[in-house]
């Protein structure tokens, strides 16, 4: 999946399988935090959340900016349009095939069941 900007290093979905990671992207949806706001919320270690954060990262999922010796990290918005797209592309393609079927499973039985 092509995301705008510089390609990412890592696959977002990978990245995503993660149930910390996901915790962590949901936290970031409340707003920019410190990587000790982010530890002292999970039930894991500061490293542990350190180590996701630079997965997460290298999917293109989020970004980090200094603010003097500490790291704020963010949600990268355009990362995660690129999966939010990605997933309504195949979705909404699986949703019209299911739609074709239905309709033509409807039409072979006389159009019972509609």
């Amino acid at each position: 999946m092509a995301l705008a900007g510089p390609a990412p290093d890592g696959d977002p979905f990978e990245a995503l399988g993660d149930p910390n990671r996901r915790e962590l992207l949901r936290l970031l949806g409340e707003g920019d935090k410190a990587v000790t706001e982010l530890a002292d919320a999970m039930p894991i270690s500061r490293p542990a959340v350190s180590r996701h954060l630079r997965l997460l990262k290298e999917a293109g999922l989020v970004n980090e900016r200094a603010d003097g010796t500490r790291r704020i990290y963010h949600l990268h918005e355009q990362g995660l349009e690129a999966v939010q797209g990605y997933l309504e592309r195949v979705w909404g393609d699986a949703a019209a095939r299911f739609r074709l079927l239905a309709d033509n499973i409807g039409d072979a039985d006389g159009g019972a069941g509609r």
